[in-house]
């Protein structure tokens, strides 16, 4: 299944997930050390970093996009993402998975149930939603893609920032994205596919849903079939309700909310295999305190 391994067990009225054994434990144990065995204190190298990735966004399109019934996993984050004994990623913990109907886009929440996941994999806009949606995946995708890259939480304290993707943004805005690689590596990795793996990462996290790439591009992009997205050099603004093209994306009709939201949209379009570079020109950057993650 591409990736995604479970199944399942009812026994004496009690239902149970099972999965298939993974010597290698999480990709969490590997990237922080919380480790027990040898083999789970490994530190990866970045050919094994690229494959791992390459697996969940392959895990991620099939339940996106290639499954019978649409799928959105809702908690997607570097402990779910498991290594068997060669390494390859397996994604799993289902738990707040949840099948989309056909006809449908998102999956709401039960009401007064809040919002589920782990704090800097949730997409913003899932906190004024209470929805789950593959654009909401994918932003979980590309906090996981940041944190193999540079071997850092998507949540830490660094030159400032409460937040990985701050600061990887900032780089790049500096033209030193590379700067954001795992230092562990000692320079050991691929420059190209290390600032593919950046920008991909940043897009994913782009904090308008329309504008994310879809499963399909990222496996793509991830074969090296087509080039890295363009990203903008500031890290456009949170907006609410989303608006695409001026149209809003979101359930609400308030129209009146747009209105007092528009000098704030992001000028980044989303069509990332075009290969242009038509941005408007650069605003004074927001303070990474001013981003909802």
């Amino acid at each position: 299944m591409d990736g995604v391994y479970a199944g399942w067990s009812h026994d004496n009225g009690e239902l149970l997930l099972v999965y298939e054994y993974m010597p290698n434990g999480s990709l969490d144990q590997h990237l922080f050390g919380a480790a027990t065995t040898a083999a789970e204190r490994r530190l990866l190298g970045w050919d094994l970093r690229y494959s791992i990735v390459a697996g969940v966004a392959s895990a991620l399109h099939y339940l996106h996009d290639e499954y019978d019934q649409k799928v959105v996993h809702r908690d997607l984050k570097a402990s779910n993402v498991m290594l068997d004994a060669a390494f390859s990623a397996r994604l799993g913990d289902f738990g707040l998975a949840r099948a989309i109907e056909t006809d449908k886009t998102s999956y709401m929440e039960e009401a007064g149930g809040g919002v589920h996941g782990t704090v800097g994999y949730i997409g913003p806009e899932c906190f004024h939603t209470e929805k789950a949606t593959r654009e909401s995946d994918v932003y979980a995708f590309g906090a996981v893609v940041l944190e193999v890259v540079c071997g850092r939480r998507p949540r830490c304290d660094i030159d400032g920032f409460c937040f990985l993707v701050d600061w990887v943004w900032r780089l790049h805005r500096d033209g030193r994205v590379l700067d954001a690689v795992d230092p562990r590596l000692d320079g050991a990795f691929d420059a190209g596919d290390a600032e593919r793996l950046l920008l991909l990462g940043l897009a994913c996290s782009h904090p308008t849903p329309a504008e994310r790439p879809k499963t399909m591009a990222i496996t793509q992009i991830l074969l090296r079939s087509t080039p890295p997205p363009e990203v903008p050099p500031f890290k456009p603004a949170f907006v609410w309700p989303a608006i695409d093209g001026g149209i809003d994306t979101t359930t609400s009709t308030a129209s009146s909310h747009v209105s007092t939201n528009m000098t704030s949209t992001s000028t980044w379009s989303g069509n990332f295999m075009r290969g242009s570079r038509s941005h408007a020109p650069p605003t004074p950057e927001q303070d990474a305190s001013d981003s909802v993650v």
